[in-house]
């Protein structure tokens, strides 16, 4: 079991903080299926032991090899900006913690995310298939450059910023696809959605955040830490 008796009696005591989690996240959130999602995901087992009791905290939390598991609020709304009803294909670039993908497959039909830490990769793999998540798929790579065997998408997520959206990522989505990317540099960013339709990209911007640098051919190396990853 990865909750329940696996975790010494402690599962009420994690439901509950979890409530209370979503519950605060629907004051700024309206979308009930991603409501749904985080209020099914485990969050405690995407952290370390030692942080398990701050899981469910309004706050990003360290998961090594200096990266970061989102922010709760940050999960919620880049979910729903994807404006995902079920059916579709995801590719989330940077798995991180794989919190991310847990609550994107709890959304669509199947994610594909990429990491380019492989230890991150293997224990976010793990951790997936310990919950009964087979949808989601976990490749090591550089993410930057997109899953060209499995493209086109319905929706891209990019879990780390960028100095302008991966050219890549835009050339792998479906006409009417949405890709959700934090824009900027160091801790001058804006969370955007481009919109792909009639061959056109439309952008909208939806509120400023903080990520980790995207590392990758069409990433950065650069750039300040905070904010998250999945």
């Amino acid at each position: 079991m990865v909750d329940g008796v696996a975790q010494g009696g402690s599962a009420g005591v994690y439901a509950r903080a979890r409530r209370r989690m979503v519950e605060a996240i629907r004051r700024s959130v309206g979308d009930e299926r991603v409501l749904a999602a985080l209020a099914s995901v485990p969050r405690h087992l995407f952290v370390d032991e030692a942080l398990r009791g701050r899981a469910y905290e309004a706050c990003s939390l360290p998961i090594g090899h200096g990266q970061t598991i989102s922010h709760p609020l940050t999960v919620a709304r880049m979910s729903e900006a994807l404006e995902l009803r079920g059916h579709e294909r995801v590719l989330e670039v940077g798995t991180g913690s794989g919190y991310q993908t847990a609550v994107l497959a709890r959304l669509c039909a199947n994610v594909y995310t990429v990491e380019r830490i492989a230890a991150l990769a293997a224990r976010a793999r793990r951790l997936l298939e310990g919950l009964g998540i087979y949808n989601a798929a976990v490749q090591v790579g550089d993410g930057s450059i997109g899953w060209r065997d499995e493209a086109p998408f319905d929706a891209i997520i990019v879990t780390a910023g960028s100095p302008s959206p991966p050219r890549p990522l835009l050339a792998q989505l479906r006409s009417g696809g949405r890709l959700v990317v934090p824009v900027g540099r160091g801790e001058d960013q804006a969370l955007v959605r481009l919109r792909l339709e009639g061959g056109r990209i439309h952008q909208d911007v939806l509120s400023d955040c903080r990520f980790v640098p995207l590392v990758g051919r069409f990433g950065h190396a650069g750039g300040g830490r905070s904010g998250g990853r999945g």
